[in-house]
């Protein structure tokens, strides 16, 4: 081989192993060398060529593509199913429901027959243990009793011992019976092409209609187009000043504030709605049909106030003025022997205008009264200038509870038989007035004793005699004596504003202290006007007695009021005089004070601590600015023969 040969031969080689490297390949079972790729064990395929060598190359890159492609794709639909998945979270949490309030529920509906009543801004089913509130009989629409006397017109009175219905007038009462068309106005017999009054045990049902007839009160009765809608009857009576909103879109209103809560009922744009409270994102309204609830604020445009009224002639209750300042003071009078020392008992008092003996009690349960009503006491009275207003009271009588005076008060017939009698025995002994003194009435007797208030208010202005209520000082507890009405039907309310403590507390403290007499007489001017008010002063105080408990005894309490207090108590009622006595036989100092604006003393015993809060020319002066601060009506005082002379010129610098 020659020179040229070689050259070209190691050429050939050259290039081979130069494509070998270039190309990954399996080695050669000869050689031991990488064999190309495509190649066979003798050498390339046929038909192979430089270019088909590198399609492995771009098939590699394409798998590796697909695969980052599938990587990507399930990265994708990953992300997408938390998204979905986030979203329908999210949405459960915050996105609006389209549940549908059960309004039968709502209303209070348990029978066919029941209307749906709403009263101004209460849906009355929606109180607690609440039913419907009304009834569709024979097509005419009425309302339960209680709904009319609670929220509706409180002077209806249902005596379900006697099946009547009454209303009180200033001149007389409207009387209905169950299931009569007829009643009688006062003493006008009167029809209407209706059943009034329907019963059902002992509740009671009375035509709309009737009530608006003495009611200032607008209504509409909405009938039921919706099976799951019930027929309703919104009854509007609180006149005056509302905020109202027009909607800016339509919404739905819901039960309570939040997207979540069911729907009441949809309202269109531009429709008006009652805006009753303001809870930020949110706003309680009521709908002209009578639907309670929520929408959101963003709803609504600004609200504005406007003025409900209806013309109605309120009846009119005219009083009896005694045309000056009243300084009244109870004369507490036992029996008949007692009638013959008024002279001398009101020998030393100055600027008194009335007298009130406690003449007449409740005797029986049937409504019978003792008296010891005396017209020579009278004569004697009117001689020194002074009026009679004898006393009735539920108590010293022969019925002394809570439960007898319930009796009584709660049957028509022994309420006007007990009116009668005192009537008639006020004319005949010639008193100028009857001072109420009920004090055994429990919360079930509030409706009653208001109404017996109410009868006997018309019969004394019918026999031209002053009607005067005696009360407690105003708390929530004894709101069931209704001082709103007695300040409408009554001539003069008088607040007893004493009897802080009494022989029953718990523990020892001031009969009458500044702050106690000042806020029953602030609370009971929310109710009556300061022309018909009068503030009774205390001519007592009460003699304390502490001992500490023994361990028995506490272990006895254990589990009852009176285990908060560490003392046993007991007291005495004592005159002003008789109580300055008592502090000076013991050689107690006094000390002022500034708290109950009392002088207060205390003083040790074998026995125990004896504690007293006076009352004296000081502390009584005290209660006197406040009546004339407020300018009350007058004052009245508890009572004659337990004051000290001396206090009759110090009432008279502020009452005169």
């Amino acid at each position: 081989m020659d020179e040229r040969e070689r050259r070209a031969a190691n050429a050939q080689r050259a290039r081979q192993q130069n494509a070998q490297r270039r190309r990954p390949g399996s080695s050669d079972a000869r050689t031991g060398n990488p064999r190309p790729a495509g190649a066979g064990p003798n050498g390339p395929r046929p038909g192979s060529s430089r270019s088909s060598g590198q399609n492995p190359r771009k098939r590699s890159s394409r798998a590796r593509r697909r695969r980052r492609n599938l990587i990507i794709r399930i990265l994708l639909l990953i992300v997408l199913i938390i998204i979905v998945i986030g979203g329908l979270i999210v949405w459960k949490k915050y996105g609006s429901s389209k549940e549908k309030a059960d309004l039968k529920q709502y209303y209070g509906i348990q029978s066919d027959d029941d209307l749906a009543t709403v009263v101004n801004n209460q849906v009355i089913g929606a109180l607690e243990g609440g039913t419907a509130g009304g009834k569709v009989f024979d097509g005419v629409p009425y309302i339960e009793y209680s709904v009319v006397r609670d929220y509706i017109n409180e002077r209806f009175y249902w005596d379900s011992n006697e099946n009547v219905l009454l209303y009180t007038l200033p001149s007389g009462s409207v009387s209905v019976s169950v299931g009569s068309k007829e009643y009688t106005d006062i003493k006008e017999k009167k029809s209407e092409d209706y059943v009034i009054l329907k019963a059902e045990g002992k509740t009671a049902y009375i035509a709309l209609a009737f009530i608006q007839e003495y009611t200032n009160m607008d209504y509409q009765i909405y009938e039921s187009k919706d099976k799951a809608v019930p027929e309703r009857a919104v009854i509007e009576c609180d006149w005056g000043e509302h905020s109202y909103a027009v909607l800016k879109r339509d919404t739905e209103v819901r039960y309570q504030g939040g997207v979540k809560s069911p729907i009441l009922t949809e309202v269109k744009k531009s429709d008006k709605v009652r805006v009753l409270e303001d809870e930020n994102d949110w706003m309680k309204v009521r709908t002209d049909d009578g639907f309670i609830g929520y929408v959101k604020t963003s709803s609504l445009k600004t609200s504005e106030k406007e003025v409900t009224s209806r013309k109605f002639d309120e009846p009119e209750y005219t009083n009896i003025s005694t045309g000056s300042t009243i300084n009244m003071a109870w004369h507490n009078v036992e029996n008949d022997t007692a009638n013959g020392y008024v002279l001398e008992t009101i020998a030393g008092t100055k600027g008194l205008t009335t007298i009130a003996p406690t003449w007449f009690s409740i005797s029986d349960t049937e409504g019978n009264i003792s008296s010891i009503a005396n017209s020579d006491y009278v004569n004697y009275a009117h001689q020194s200038n002074l009026d009679v207003w004898a006393v009735l009271r539920d108590f010293h009588g022969g019925i002394n509870s809570y439960d007898e005076t319930y009796e009584v008060l709660s049957y028509t017939s022994k309420r006007e038989n007990l009116i009668n009698q005192v009537i008639a025995a006020a004319l005949q002994s010639q008193v100028d007035g009857i001072n109420l003194d009920f004090e055994l009435i429990s919360e079930e007797c509030g409706e009653h004793y208001i109404q017996f208030v109410r009868e006997l208010s018309v019969k004394c202005r019918q026999n031209d005699l002053v009607f005067s209520v005696n009360d407690y000082v105003p708390m929530p507890y004894n709101e069931h004596y209704h001082l709103k009405e007695q300040g409408i039907v009554a001539d003069y309310v008088i607040i007893m504003g004493y009897d802080e403590h009494t022989d029953g507390s718990y523990e020892a403290g001031s009969v009458a202290s500044y702050n106690y007499v000042k806020d029953g007489i602030e609370n009971a001017l929310k109710l009556v006007p300061n022309t018909k008010l009068v503030n009774a002063i205390p001519f007592y105080t009460r003699l304390w007695l502490e001992t500490p408990k023994t361990a028995s005894e506490l272990e006895e309490e254990a589990g009852t009021e009176a285990a908060d207090y560490p003392n046993k108590v007991s007291s005495t009622a004592l005159g002003m005089e008789e109580a300055e006595d008592m502090v000076k036989s013991a050689g107690a100092e006094t000390t002022w004070d500034d708290k109950a604006k009392q002088n207060y003393a205390e003083w040790e015993t074998d026995g125990g601590t004896y504690k007293i809060w006076l009352e004296d020319s000081k502390s009584i002066e005290e209660k006197l600015k406040l009546i004339k601060e407020n300018n009350l009506a007058g004052v009245a005082e508890w009572r004659l023969g337990w004051e000290k002379s001396n206090i009759w010129d110090l009432i008279l610098q502020y009452v005169n």
